[in-house]
C-alpha cells in the first residue's frame, strides 16, 4: 500500500482501487447524426395562450 501524507501526518489509504478495467468512450459521427435526424420532429407545434404556432 502507498503511504500518504496530509498536513504532516502519514497514513495508508484504506479504500484501495479494485482494479476495474477502464471504459473507453467512442464517438461515432454518422450514428450520432442519424439519431439526431430521426429523433427531431420536422416542425414543432407550439401553443401560447390559445394561439397555435409552428416552429
Amino acid at each position: 500500500m502507498t503511504t500518504l501524507l496530509y498536513r504532516g501526518h502519514q497514513y495508508q489509504q484504506s479504500n484501495a482501487s479494485q482494479g476495474k478495467p477502464g471504459v473507453q468512450l467512442v464517438y461515432r459521427r454518422n450514428v450520432y447524426q442519424a439519431r439526431q435526424i430521426s429523433n427531431s420532429p420536422s416542425q414543432a407545434k407550439l401553443t401560447y395562450r390559445g394561439v397555435n404556432y409552428t416552429r
